[in-house]
């Protein structure tokens, strides 16, 4: 196969700080030419679905073609293939996924406020109708719904011992981690799917901790703000304990889904191969013009690192000054300004930093810093589920690149949960040096047959590999540490029967564990018809935050360790 050549597909690697990079465009062939591209390698066909730097990625394809044998598709045409092709249909199905989920949203909420459908019935006859305000701190996210369980477990535990010098190492001698803490990072990740006037209420009412600020970012994938992300402490003053927790895949959002079926990367010198899409929601640069990735991983961090510096770079005051925030810029329910202040010898003079200030990394480092220096004793815990776990591993990931130490030396932990993979083997390699030394600090919580971990794929071409402690949770519930969660890949034929077998297996459970296990854990009608979906497609049920919450609390250590498969 030849793919090198054209000008619409080729850019030089001095425009994009001499890195190279892939990304795999679903929007510009048709199905024809993506047949014809799988089918025979058609260059004029694959040049319209690959887009790449020059030097070493055609290499990497033509090498996985020259070496094929006996007529068969080479493995990373087949990988393609199935990207695309899931990635058009979920761009089709994007319209009409928004207004169901704005309509299923709506409705759920109708009926929670009004008492269900009898409640409904009555207060419709009564004239008395509660109608559902999107962004008030009554409207729940479908997530939300899906498991209405607020209170954390054992929370006055937590709150005890996280103030105890040795805290950490007490803990990671268990090899979990604390159980305590994995819950709390677990409702935050849930939580994060919330609205900010729910969040704020969740953490300051119900956890009894102090609420900080939530913000709305740029998502330069999705050319919209929708990177959400909110900070909590455990106290007001004299924390020692700081949570960033990032919104996670929203179930009917189309380009959430399409992001987690991309195969680009971008590759940072020294650091390695990283998802390309989890870049842009981070708000550090855009496929559009590649160089941007390295412009805000390394130049433009310069000016703003500077500011940052001499203190002038305050993404939000007291969050309980206000609740309002707009879509203009990167904002948090404190009204963040779009503009940031330097004061000088000659007063104050304003700077405007667009795209840093508009970016969940520069933001939440900004004032992850603040917070650091206003708490002298607080370490801070990243986490996310889904996509949101994608986020809080590359968080820190950053940070080491940009050697903010000061910084990672308060990290306690970071916490995903169905996270799928964020990049190559060298990125692993680079963030184990820096995350398991002295004691362990990356969790990766992986549910049963969760389909998103297993994305994107994990192949000999494109070699995205997970890393860190993988906690893998059966359909009991009974917890095993291993190197890979079995079939790591998802589409593993031998694995189809007891894909569909569990997922029966897990709708029948569905009715007996408020029976089994108390009424904290009986399962809703919105869980019961997400199992029943998952006869259909059982890695999609798989991924609901319900069981991620069970694990956490049910989970039991099986004495035998697990090896990958």
């Amino acid at each position: 196969m030849e793919l090198s050549g054209t000008a619409s597909t080729q850019i030089d690697t001095n425009e994009v700080g001499n890195s190279r990079f892939l990304i795999v465009n679903h929007e510009a062939g048709g199905i024809l030419d993506l047949v014809r591209f799988v089918v025979t390698g058609n260059k004029e066909s694959g040049d319209k679905f690959l887009q790449f730097s020059a030097g070493g990625v055609v290499e990497e394809l033509r090498r996985a073609d020259d070496s094929d044998s006996g007529g068969e598709v080479p493995d990373h045409r087949w990988v393609i293939f199935v990207s695309v092709i899931v990635r058009k249909l979920i761009a089709i199905l994007g319209k009409p996924m928004e207004w169901i989920g704005y309509l299923v949203e709506f409705i759920l909420n109708l009926f929670s406020l009004n008492g269900n459908f009898f409640g409904l019935f009555y207060n419709i006859l009564h004239g008395k109708v509660v109608m559902p305000q999107r962004g008030s701190e009554t409207f729940i996210s479908a997530i939300g719904h899906l498991d209405g369980r607020i209170n954390l477990y054992k929370s006055e535990m937590l709150t005890k011992e996280i103030g105890e010098p040795d805290f950490w190492q007490k803990n990671v001698q268990l090899g979990i981690g604390h159980r305590a803490l994995m819950d709390l990072c677990v409702m935050a990740s849930k939580l994060a799917y919330e609205n900010a006037k729910v969040i704020q209420n969740v953490v300051n009412f119900h956890w009894k901790m102090h609420f900080v600020d939530f913000y709305n970012c740029w998502n330069d994938f999705q050319k919209e703000m929708s990177t959400q992300v909110f900070i909590m402490c455990d106290k007001p003053n004299d924390a020692n304990l700081i949570v960033v927790s990032f919104r996670g895949t929203e179930p009917f959002d189309a380009d959430d889904w399409i992001t987690d079926f991309d195969y680009s990367w971008y590759e940072i010198p020294k650091l390695g191969k990283v998802h390309m899409g989890f870049l842009e929601a981070l708000g550090l640069g855009s496929r559009t013009k590649a160089s941007t990735f390295h412009e805000q991983l390394f130049m433009n961090n310069l000016e703003f690192t500077k500011l940052e510096n001499d203190a002038t770079i305050a993404p939000s005051e007291s969050s309980e000054s206000s609740t309002t925030f707009s879509d203009s810029d990167a904002h948090s329910v404190s009204g963040q300004s779009s503009d940031s202040e330097r004061i000088t010898d000659t007063g104050t003079k304003k700077f405007k930093l667009d795209i840093p200030e508009r970016t969940a990394y520069y933001v939440v480092r900004s004032k992850l810093k603040k917070l650091l220096k206003e708490h002298k004793n607080a370490k801070f815990v990243v986490t996310g589920h889904s996509l949101g776990g994608a986020l809080a591993i590359l968080f820190p990931t950053v940070l080491v690149l940009q050697e903010e130490m000061n910084v990672m030396e308060r990290l306690l932990g970071i916490y995903t949960y169905g996270q799928p993979r964020v990049g190559n083997r060298q990125l692993g390699r680079f963030m184990e040096a820096h995350l398991e030394h002295p004691v362990p600090k990356y969790f990766r919580v992986v549910y049963c047959n969760d389909l998103v971990p297993r994305l994107p794929y994990d192949n000999k071409t494109f070699l995205f590999k997970h890393f860190g402690i993988c906690q893998y949770y059966n359909s009991l519930y009974i917890e095993q540490n291993v190197d890979e969660e079995p079939n790591r890949n998802y589409f593993g034929l031998r694995f189809l029967i007891p894909l569909y077998l569990n997922a029966g297996w897990e709708l029948i459970r569905s009715f007996a564990m408020g029976y089994i296990y108390g009424s904290e854990y009986e399962e809703c009608w919105e869980s019961v018809l997400l199992r029943a979906l998952g006869l259909v497609l059982p890695g999609i049920s798989a991924h609901s935050p319900v069981d991620y919450v069970n694990s956490v609390r049910l989970g039991r250590k099986r004495s035998t360790q697990m090896s990958s498969l």
